[in-house]
């Protein structure tokens, strides 16, 4: 066989690799050894001394064979393919080939082969010989397809140096990112759960794809996938670690808590006042939840009720009305308490404070009759008792019995409700708001200010940063829209306010027709103080609210005001600032049976006609076992979505933390007849 014969079959293989539109790649050759291996391949005596040097030593050959001998392909079983791979059917040629091949597979592969030539090699040149003939000699030559061929201006180690900054982070994003981060982070924008995930979606699931024909394969076929899949892919999936929701799968795949990684995740990407929609859980774990509450026998303690007095045991009451000690087993107990009473009738006239733990025990074993003053502030410590509907059921919780309690956490104030969905707090010392637009008729724009004690003035130009004092601008309205538009300035921290007065004021930045006027409210200790000016506002007039001077001791007095009610509140079926009958007194249930030490102990008072009219949770994750904890994304979202059947005769009414700081106005009736302030 001649050279040329050889050199066709050579250029038909090559033209076999590249005819599927294959990527070529470089492996990590000694160009040198790749020369003498293939010049000392050659059985004896079929490269003799040509003249000075072997007959296959030739220049144009040995520049072709150090520029691409080493380019190989990988085919779809991440095999390597070199251009050597081909049969000769030649004693002299075989030979050369199975070493060529043999050497060029036992080497990794390092680059993209990235080129801006179109030809390698020489086809032929010619020597004229002492008897006036021409030789033609025959080299290695081929011409690559236009595919192959860059246009990027760019140099050539630019472009195989993003190559390989794709090829390494894909494979360090497929080894330090795990399966089960993937499918969870695929569940979650399956259910709506992560901002923006959907823009993730078909990365992710390609991802997931690749990620497990990966972890199938030997390390050898790994890091030849990995150099074919990330030319294929490109960067969006082959740096995926790279990317916002590749800090999301690394840090869920490292162990790191599942809620803390997804608002990792949401700071990176959401805007600041996003907030999420929905707890945070995915298919997997809810299968895993409910295997553990079949497990444990637990199912039918996850359907909850409102609890009744009849569901009580006596022994776990601390008081109750005479009325009701009728209705309760083993009532004979509060007869012996009653026979206990003792000393003469005596009407205070000034409410006296008395702590908790004095009350508990020193006086209501004397009376037969509470009523609890209800007033705005106490909103929050509304609550309810909650049950299992299967009375049987075993108790998911860490103390011995299967109840539970809700305080009220919904924001029943209009205006609260807005600014608390525009992203103000209403959870301070001191709130200062304003509300416009409501029927939708007035452009105008409101800002909200103060001037506090020092002259200091919080209004729009320092939105957003928290004074000294922690007041600070939070939310303000420039175009209302369609939309009623609510600013809202608050105070955080009563130990840093400066005592002294505060003005509050709205400024017409900018009238825009609007008739309608504004409305303001001002809120201290839980009282709401309500203010309207119905006038038309100039463009830069002021228009004071109230002027109050506050004092840590006295709190906050009125030196001046706009026309004010001190709204009386419906809260449940009742009416703050009245005295309502207290049904039933009993600690917590984590305290029920003389356990303790099971978290914070509470003092439930039961009023007469109260009733919960929103939908509290069934449980929450700091009453369950620590057996169930493994689960609580979950059970967080079970206790948010499984009803609360309604019954007649719930026992809801306003409950209070031994360890937070608040105080109860209560009128008692019996042998002694006095009003006094709990505190506790």
């Amino acid at each position: 066989m001649e050279f040329k014969d050889f050199r066709t079959l050579f250029q038909e293989r090559v033209s076999q690799m590249l005819g599927g539109s294959q990527i070529l790649f470089l492996s990590d050759v000694d160009k040198d050894r790749l020369w003498d291996i293939y010049l000392e391949s050659f059985p004896t005596g079929s490269n003799p001394i040509l003249r000075e040097r072997r007959s296959f030593d030739c220049s144009c050959c040995r520049h072709f064979i150090k520029t691409f001998g080493g380019v190989v392909t990988i085919d779809e079983n991440n095999k390597v393919q070199t251009i050597w791979d081909f049969t000769t059917d030649s004693d002299v040629y075989q030979s050369v080939v199975d070493a060529l091949s043999n050497y060029v597979k036992s080497l990794n592969i390092v680059d993209v082969f990235v080129t801006d030539q179109n030809k390698f090699g020489v086809d032929c040149n010619y020597e004229k010989l002492p008897d006036d003939t021409v030789r033609t000699w025959h080299h290695f030559y081929i011409e690559l397809p236009s595919y192959l061929v860059t246009t990027d201006k760019s140099s050539i180690g630019r472009i195989t140096g993003n190559y390989r900054d794709v090829r390494n982070v894909f494979q360090r994003s497929l080894e330090e990112i795990n399966k089960d981060a993937v499918e969870s982070v695929l569940d979650l924008i399956a259910s709506k759960s992560l901002y923006k995930g959907e823009e993730w979606f078909a990365v992710l699931s390609k991802f997931l794809t690749v990620h497990n024909e990966y972890h199938k394969l030997s390390e050898v076929e790994k890091a030849n996938y990995c150099w074919r899949k990330s030319v294929e892919l490109g960067a969006s999936i082959g740096k995926i670690r790279n990317h916002s929701i590749g800090v999301l799968l690394t840090d869920l795949s490292v162990g790191i808590d599942f809620d803390k990684a997804v608002k990792r995740y949401e700071n990176i990407v959401a805007p600041s006042n996003y907030k999420r929609p929905k707890a945070i859980f995915t298919k997997k774990m809810i299968e895993e939840a409910q295997l553990k509450l079949t497990d444990l026998g637990l199912m039918n303690s996850l359907n909850r009720r409102f609890a009744v007095l009849e569901d009580i045991s006596v022994n776990n009451i601390l008081f109750a009305n005479r009325d009701i000690v009728r209705r309760m087993e083993d009532s004979d107990v509060f007869a012996e308490l009653q026979k206990e009473s003792t000393g003469a009738s005596h009407k205070f006239d000034r409410v006296e404070s008395i702590e908790i733990d004095t009350f508990v025990s020193d006086v209501l074993p004397r009376i037969s009759d509470i009523e609890l003053f209800l007033e705005n502030r106490h909103s929050s410590n509304m609550m309810s008792l909650i049950a299992p509907q299967d009375k049987t059921a075993p108790t998911m919780f860490k103390w011995s019995n299967p109840f539970s309690w809700a305080y009220h956490g919904n924001i029943t104030d209009s205006m609260k409700e807005r600014v608390k969905a525009a992203g103000g707090n209403v959870e301070g010392v001191l709130r200062f708001s304003i509300q416009w637009n409501e029927d939708k008729d007035n452009q105008n724009d409101f800002d909200a200010h103060c001037i506090e004690p020092n002259g200091n003035r919080i209004w729009f130009r320092n939105k957003g940063n928290k004074h000294p004092s922690t007041g600070m601008l939070d939310v303000d309205i420039i175009d209302p829209g369609s939309k009623t538009a609510v600013e809202n300035i608050t105070w955080t921290n009563i130990e840093k306010m400066q005592e002294g007065t505060y003005t509050f004021l709205v400024n017409t930045f900018s009238y825009r027709g609007g008739r309608s006027g504004f409305r303001a409210e001002i809120e201290y200790d839980g009282q709401i103080y309500s203010f309207e000016h119905n006038k038309n506002s100039r463009t830069k007039e002021d228009v004071i609210v109230a002027k109050i001077e506050f004092s840590r001791n006295n709190g906050v007095k009125f030196v001046y005001s706009l026309p004010s009610n001190m709204s009386s509140r419906e809260l449940w079926g009742l009416n703050t600032q009245n005295f309502y009958p207290v049904s039933v007194l009993m600690y917590s249930p984590n305290y029920w049976d003389n356990q303790h030490g099971i978290g914070h102990r509470h003092l439930f008072f039961m009023l007469k006609g109260c009733v919960n009219d929103t939908s509290p949770n069934g449980f929450f994750n700091e009453f369950l076992r620590e057996d169930l904890m493994v689960h609580k994304r979950v059970f967080e979202a079970l206790g948010s979505k499984m009803r609360v059947d309604v019954v007649e005769d719930q026992l809801s009414g306003v409950g209070f933390s031994t360890t937070k700081r608040n105080s109860v106005i209560c009128k008692l009736g019996g042998r002694i007849d006095r009003v006094l302030k709990v505190t506790f």
